[in-house]
C-alpha cells in the first residue's frame, strides 16, 4: 500500500513539476508578449493626433499697415486677456492706440519667435514704433503667433495639444501627484500599501468608495486597456505598469500622462490632456493657469463627465475645493493660497469652444491642397502643423459683409427668406496666396462650399479675356480701335445662325474698343472675338488659369461657360499680377511635430501674357470702375482707392458677378440662388454691392492705372481713333502699348464762319470711314 501512495506521491510531484515548469514558461511568454506591446507602442507613435491648420502669423514692424481695432480683435482671437498691468504671457494692456503686449512665442516652420514683451503705437492705420516694453531698445520686426483656425481630426475623435513637462506649472505637477499619487517616485508602477488600504476601506463600505491605482496603471488603462472591471484586467494593468517604470523613468511616464488622461468630451470630441483641457476650459495655456484652474482639472482626473463643471458647477465646485485643501495639506500651497483660491469662482468660459472649425469653407481649400501632397491617414493622425495665409480679421469683414448685404437684396429684391446666396474669395496680387474665402452666407456650416464647387455661367466676366487675346495683336487692337457696335450674325454652320444682341437691346454706331469694355458691349466683344479666333480667346482663357475644358462654341463669347468662383478668381488673379500665372493656394508649408519642414509651397510664376496687353486692359477695367457698368465704386470707394472690374450678368438674371482688383487684393463675388431662379439682378446692383462694401473697408493698395512707363498716352479723336486734331472737337487721352499709337491726326473740316441771312449753307464733309481692317473681318463666318 505505502509503495502505491509512495508511486502516486512521486507521480504527483512530477506533474506538479512540470506543471510549475508550464506555467513558469507561460508567465514568462505572457510577459514578453505584454513587454513588448509596452514598449512597441510607447516607443512609437503613441497617439493618432490632429493636424493644426494656422493663419497667417501677424507681422508686426514700424510703418506696416494696422488698424489698433484690428490688433486687438486678432488678440482675442489668441486668447489674450487684457488687465490693467501686464505680468504674464498672453496679457496686454489698451491705451487708446497704445498697447503693451506680452506675446507667447512660437515654434513657426523653420525658426522659433520668442516670448516677448512689447510696446506698440499705432497711427493713422500704420504701426509708428515698435518696441521692448522696458524702453531699452526698439524691435525691428517680430510676429504674433498664428491663430488657430481649425483641426483634421483622426477616425476615433481624439483631441489633444501635445505638451511637455516643462511648459506645465511645478504647482501643477505636485498637485496632481499629491492627489493621484503621493508615493509616485517610490514606487515601481505598484504600490502595495496604497492597494491594501483600498481593498479594506471597499470592504468595510460594501462597495468601491476608494482606488489604489498609481498614476502609472491609470495611464496603461488609459492608453493600453479598456474600462472592463475584472481581477484579469486588474492584474494585467498591474504588471504592465511595473513593466512600464522598468523601461522608462518617471519623467516620461509623468509627460505621457499629462496628455492622455480624459478630461472632458465636446460632443463625440475626446478632450485629452491638459494641454487642451486648459484651452477647452479656460481658453488658456497650460502654463498660464492660476491655483484654482489647475485644482479643477486635476480634480476632472477622478472623472471628467461626473465633475463636468458646465453641467454640474456644484459638484465640480465641491470635487476643487477638495483638490485645493488637499494640496495645502501636503505642502503645495499655503493656508492663505487655499483660502483665496477656495473663494474664487469656477472661472471656466460659459462657451465651449468648438472642436469644428469656425472657417469650414476656407478649411475645405486647404484639405484639397494638402490631399495632392499627403494620405488621409496622415492629414488626419500625423500631428501636422499646416501653415496657411489666411488672413483672419480680413476673413471675419468678408463674412460680415456678404451676410448682410445679401440679406438686404434678398429683402429688396422681394426673394423669400434664405433663398439667395453668395460666395466670396480674396487673394494677394503678388503670389496668388487666398487670404479669406467664404462658401455661402451660412458661414459656419460645413456644407456645399460654393466657392469651390457651384458652376454657374459666368456672363460678361469673359470679355477682358477676349480683349486681352486681342490686344496680344497690338498693331490691330488697342484702346483706341474703332469697332462697330451694330447687330452681328455668326455662322454656325451652313443652315444654322447666331444672333447676339447688346443688354439694352441698342446700338451705338461705331464705338472706341475702350467705351465697348467700359460699357460691357455685346456685339463688339463677339466681332472682336471672331475676328481673334475662337481658339485664341480659349488659349487665352487656359493660359490665365482656367483648367477645364471649353467648348468651342461661339456663345461663349458672351460667358455662356461655367466656372466656379475659384475658377474666376484664378483668371481675375492672373490679370491682376500683370499677366503672370501663379496657382491659387491656401498653404505656405506643413511642419511635424518634432519643428521639421515636410514641405513648403513656395511662389511658382508663368508670364502668360505680355505686360504691355495686360497694362491696357488694366486701364480699360479702371475706366469700367469710373463710368461703366461698375461707376457705382467710384462713388463709394474714396478717390485715391483706384481699383478695376468687371460685372458679369446671365440669362434671365440668374447669376450676378462681380470681378476686379485693387493693387494689392483681387476679389470675386458671386450672388444667386441655389434653386437657380432669377435673382432680377445684374452684377452691378446685386454683387457689386457687395464688392464695395468689402474694399470700402478693407486695407488695401491703389491700382496703378494706366500708369505704366510701358504705355503712352496720346490725346485721339473718339470718332476716328486717330490723333486729335484740337480743330476737331473733344479729344480723349487714351493709353498705347508704346509704339502702337496712332501716327495720324484725325482729318475734320474747320468750323464754318457764321452764315450771313440768305447766304447758301456750305455741305458738310463725308464723316470719315472706319480704320482699315476693322469692318470687313467675318468673312464667311459672320454675315
Amino acid at each position: 500500500m505505502w509503495f502505491i501512495l509512495a508511486l502516486f506521491g512521486r507521480t504527483f510531484r512530477i506533474l506538479f513539476l512540470v506543471a510549475l515548469i508550464l506555467g513558469v514558461l507561460v508567465f514568462v511568454a505572457y510577459t514578453m508578449q505584454l513587454d513588448d506591446e509596452v514598449r512597441s507602442q510607447f516607443e512609437g507613435k503613441r497617439w493618432e493626433l490632429p493636424a493644426r491648420v494656422f493663419a497667417r502669423p501677424l507681422d508686426m514692424y514700424e510703418g506696416q499697415q494696422l488698424y489698433a481695432d484690428h490688433l486687438e480683435q486678432e488678440m482675442k482671437l489668441l486668447g489674450y486677456r487684457e488687465i490693467v498691468e501686464p505680468t504674464q504671457t498672453g496679457q496686454y494692456r489698451r491705451k487708446g492706440d497704445q498697447f503693451m503686449i506680452n506675446t507667447r512665442g512660437f515654434q513657426f516652420a523653420g525658426d522659433k519667435e520668442p516670448a516677448r514683451s512689447i510696446k506698440v503705437k499705432i497711427s493713422g492705420g500704420k504701426i509708428a514704433s515698435l518696441g521692448f516694453s522696458d524702453g531699452k531698445a526698439p524691435l525691428n520686426l517680430m510676429r504674433l503667433e498664428p491663430v488657430l483656425i481649425g483641426n483634421f481630426y483622426p477616425r476615433k475623435n481624439e483631441d489633444r495639444v501635445l505638451i511637455k513637462q516643462s511648459e506645465v506649472s511645478p504647482l501643477l505637477i505636485r498637485g496632481l501627484l499629491a492627489v493621484e499619487d503621493k508615493k509616485f517616485y517610490e514606487h515601481q508602477g505598484v504600490n502595495p500599501m496604497a492597494i491594501g488600504r483600498a481593498v479594506i476601506a471597499n470592504l468595510k463600505a460594501g462597495y468601491t468608495v476608494q482606488g489604489g491605482s498609481t498614476l502609472t496603471q491609470q495611464l496603461v488603462k488609459n492608453f493600453y486597456l479598456t474600462n472592463e472591471r475584472s481581477w484579469e484586467r486588474k492584474m494585467k494593468e498591474a504588471m504592465m505598469a511595473f513593466l512600464l517604470e522598468l523601461h522608462y523613468d518617471k519623467r516620461e511616464i509623468l509627460e505621457a500622462y499629462l496628455n492622455e488622461i480624459h478630461l472632458g468630451q465636446d460632443g463625440d470630441r475626446a478632450i485629452h490632456g491638459f494641454g487642451l483641457a486648459s484651452q477647452f476650459y479656460f481658453n488658456r495655456q497650460v502654463g498660464e493657469l492660476k491655483i484654482e484652474q489647475m485644482a479643477l482639472l486635476i480634480a476632472l482626473a477622478k472623472g471628467a463627465g461626473y465633475y463636468d463643471p458646465r453641467r454640474f458647477p456644484e459638484r465640480a465646485l465641491a470635487r476643487r475645493n477638495l483638490v485645493l485643501q488637499v494640496m495645502q495639506q501636503e505642502g503645495v500651497i499655503s493656508p492663505q493660497e487655499l483660502a483665496e483660491a477656495s473663494q474664487r469662482p469656477l472661472g471656466v468660459e460659459d462657451k465651449k469652444p468648438s472642436g469644428a472649425s469656425p472657417f469650414p469653407a476656407y478649411l475645405d481649400m486647404v484639405r484639397s491642397q494638402l490631399q495632392r501632397d499627403y494620405k488621409e491617414e496622415d492629414i488626419r493622425g500625423a500631428g501636422l502643423m499646416i501653415f496657411t495665409s489666411m488672413d483672419p480679421i480680413t476673413q471675419l469683414t468678408a463674412e460680415t459683409i456678404l451676410q448682410k448685404r445679401v440679406a438686404q437684396l434678398e429683402r429688396s429684391q422681394g426673394i423669400k427668406k434664405g433663398k439667395l446666396n453668395g460666395a466670396l474669395i480674396i487673394s494677394n496680387v503678388q503670389g496668388g496666396e487666398v487670404v479669406a474665402l467664404v462658401g455661402s452666407r451660412d458661414v459656419r456650416y460645413a456644407g456645399y462650399n460654393r466657392a469651390l464647387t457651384a458652376q454657374r455661367q459666368i456672363g460678361s466676366l469673359v470679355k477682358p479675356a477676349i480683349y486681352l487675346a486681342a490686344f496680344e495683336k497690338k498693331n490691330k487692337y488697342n484702346l483706341g480701335t474703332r469697332i462697330s457696335d451694330g447687330p452681328v450674325t455668326v455662322k454656325i454652320d451652313k443652315r444654322k445662325y447666331w444672333q447676339p444682341g447688346n443688354y439694352d437691346h441698342r446700338h451705338m454706331g461705331y464705338i472706341t474698343v475702350l467705351k465697348a469694355l467700359t460699357l460691357s458691349r455685346n456685339t463688339p466683344a463677339v466681332r472682336i472675338g471672331v475676328d481673334v479666333g475662337l481658339d485664341n480667346v480659349i488659349n487665352m482663357l487656359h493660359a490665365l488659369g482656367i483648367n477645364k475644358k471649353i467648348p468651342e462654341y461661339p456663345s461663349i463669347l458672351l460667358g455662356a461657360l461655367e466656372m466656379s468662383p475659384m475658377d474666376v478668381q484664378q483668371m481675375y488673379q492672373t490679370i491682376a499680377a500683370g499677366g503672370s500665372y501663379s496657382p491659387l493656394k491656401a498653404i505656405r508649408s506643413v511642419m511635424n511635430l518634432q519643428g521639421k519642414v515636410l514641405t513648403r509651397y513656395p511662389l511658382t510664376v508663368q508670364q502668360v501674357a505680355s505686360p504691355e496687353a495686360v497694362d491696357l486692359l488694366h486701364y480699360g477695367m479702371h475706366r469700367i470702375t469710373v463710368d461703366g457698368t461698375a461707376k457705382e465704386l467710384s462713388r463709394v470707394l474714396p478717390s485715391w482707392k483706384k481699383v478695376a472690374g468687371k460685372t458679369g450678368t446671365t440669362n434671365d438674371k440668374k447669376d450676378s458677378w462681380f470681378a476686379g482688383f485693387s493693387g494689392q487684393h483681387v476679389a470675386t463675388v458671386w450672388v444667386g440662388r441655389d434653386d437657380n431662379k432669377p435673382t432680377n439682378m445684374t452684377g452691378g446692383t446685386g454683387a457689386l454691392r457687395v464688392w464695395a462694401d468689402l474694399f470700402r473697408v478693407l486695407p488695401t493698395k491703389p491700382l496703378n492705372a494706366g500708369g505704366s512707363s510701358r504705355l503712352v498716352w496720346v490725346d485721339i479723336d473718339p470718332t476716328s481713333g486717330l490723333r486729335a486734331n484740337p480743330a476737331c472737337g473733344s479729344a480723349v487721352p487714351t493709353p498705347f502699348i508704346r509704339g502702337s499709337q496712332p501716327q495720324k491726326t484725325h482729318f475734320c473740316a474747320p468750323v464754318a464762319p457764321p452764315v450771313e441771312e440768305g447766304a447758301a449753307v456750305p455741305v458738310p464733309a463725308a464723316a470719315p470711314k472706319p480704320a482699315a481692317g476693322n469692318s470687313n473681318w467675318l468673312d464667311n463666318l459672320m454675315q
